[in-house]
């Protein structure tokens, strides 16, 4: 039996999967790292945390498969996107925190670009909206911040990554500096159109094009790891942002299918086939992966805070002690108050993209407690969904009206919150008997590029499910719930 590994970087801890050839996991092992909080606003990693946690997963899942390293035969990478890392040429050693994702400190300098008239620009070029969220004003604000950055980079001393470009060169001993076009395209740096990093947005940020990663598909040789690292070389040959690997593990590869991840935010994706669609509802347009050359578009919404707003109850109010609390807290909560919870803790995503405003509650009552905050929190995040849905549902002239939404990740596994996203949603809910659809993606892809997988027809008939959710509100309690949502929204758009 073959294996391949797969490394999923997430934004609060680091796993690793070994997937057999039948594409099912043997064994796993997962570590999490410390979040760094700045200022307000501000989140950071420690690149050394990042790495460490990869390395150290890695080899723990090795050991508990107790298997021969000899019979792993290539690498998946999926990780956390948008999150910049910036390092030294040379030394490799970075010169600032990794800045997060979510990490809201260049909102400032985004208005400007708004209003200086670059929105057409970025949106034409790049498919994505002028935000904070990406990495590119992260990028400028590192090399405007740390002295002597800009003239080691004009030098060509200094490398930029996201997460994964990060790990691969560490993973072969600076040997590679690349990624894949799934991450490539959430920098804001990347001309989704004609595939390849604009010169004219670079020049616009001051950022040297040679500190770049070179782009791949996202099925490809991205190198081969250090043999002291694991015994041996082992071929890195599969690498997709967090979302778009879901997407292909979710086998949604015909234009219309549409998924919807839930781990630390949430993340829906429709793919629109080989045509890039302009949202006019403030969607993203992005790549769901690139094979053999050729991208494949998607209309993406983001939602930064999903299972986020579950640590929130646990480690900020500590109402629970763990995540599956919630379900038996909102199952018992008093269903004649009407609490709503805007998650806005790092600002407004998709398809609002407020960086400014911040989480409120509303409809609080002198009975309001725990059980009412935890039902309001897991609604938060199928409220955030409809969201998402009735934008990509105007901007998709396709069958996305009709379309099944096919859910993973940890919050996925929650049935009250499936069901209460079918119901707030007014369309079925699948779910698959794999949750770890990331990890599967990118094992996929590192399989398939070594011949020792599926294609993809074959992959997408193997895709099995767990339970579908079928939407049971009445309409006038949905149409009452989600207006009560909205007004929610509104008041904190306002304050």
């Amino acid at each position: 039996m073959k294996y391949v590994l797969a490394i999923d970087q997430g934004t609060t801890s680091t796993r690793a999967i070994l997937f057999d050839e039948d594409l099912k996991a043997v064994a796993q092992a997962q570590e999490e790292f410390r979040q760094i909080f700045p200022n307000s606003g501000w989140v950071e990693h420690d690149p050394s945390d990042l790495w460490g946690t990869t390395a150290g997963t890695c080899r723990e899942v090795i050991e508990r498969a107790n298997i021969s390293v000899s019979d792993v035969i290539s690498i998946g990478i999926t990780n956390q996107r948008e999150t910049t890392v910036v390092w030294d040429r040379h030394t490799g050693a970075p010169i600032y925190n990794a800045i997060v994702w979510q990490d809201r400190r260049t909102a400032a300098f985004c208005q400007e670009l708004r209003d200086a008239g670059h929105s057409e620009l970025f949106a034409s070029r790049t498919g994505l909206l002028i935000d904070p969220y990406f990495s590119a004003t992260k990028l400028k604000w590192i090399l405007d911040t740390v002295p002597g950055a800009r003239d080691k980079a004009r030098n060509g001393d200094l490398l930029f990554g996201t997460v994964d470009t990060f790990l691969i060169w560490k993973l072969t001993g600076g040997a590679s500096h690349v990624t894949d076009a799934t991450n490539a395209a959430r920098t804001m740096l990347y001309d989704i159109r004609k595939g390849r990093w604009s010169r004219t947005i670079c020049d616009l940020f001051d950022i040297p094009m040679d500190m770049l990663p070179r782009v791949k598909d996202s099925a490809d040789t991205f190198g081969d790891s250090r043999a002291d690292l694991f015994g041996k070389p082992i071929p890195i040959c599969g690498v997709a942002g967090d979302q778009q690997a879901a997407t292909i593990g979710q086998a949604c590869f015909q234009p219309g299918m549409l998924k919807s991840t839930y781990g630390t935010g949430c993340f829906a994706l429709l793919n629109t086939g080989d045509t890039p669609v302009a949202s006019k509802n403030r969607l993203l347009t992005t790549i769901a992966y690139q094979l053999d050359g050729k991208p494949t578009y998607a209309l993406e919404g983001s939602i930064f805070i999903a299972g986020a707003v579950v640590q929130w109850l646990r480690d900020g109010l500590q109402i629970i002690r763990q995540a599956s609390e919630t379900q038996s807290l909102a199952e018992q909560a008093d269903d004649t108050q009407s609490v709503v919870l805007v998650p806005a803790f790092t600002g407004l995503g998709a398809p609002y993209w407020n960086p400014e405003c911040r989480g409120a509650v509303f409809g609080l009552t002198r009975n309001s407690g725990p059980k009412e905050l935890a039902k309001a929190a897991l609604e938060s995040v199928g409220y955030q969904t409809r969201d998402l849905l009735d934008a990509m549902r105007a901007d998709w002239s396709g069958d996305a009206a009709d379309s099944v939404l096919r859910v993973d990740g940890g919050m996925s596994a929650s049935d009250w919150a499936m069901q209460f996203m079918a119901d707030i949603t007014d369309a079925p809910v699948d779910r698959p008997r794999t949750l770890e659809t990331t990890a599967l993606g990118v094992a996929w892809l590192a399989g398939m590029q070594m011949g020792a997988m599926p294609g993809q027809e074959e992959f997408a008939r193997q895709w099995e499910l767990d339970r579908q959710f079928q939407p049971r509100m009445p309409a006038s309690v949905r149409t009452e719930k989600y207006d009560n949502w909205k007004r929610a929204v509104q008041a904190t758009l306002e304050f």
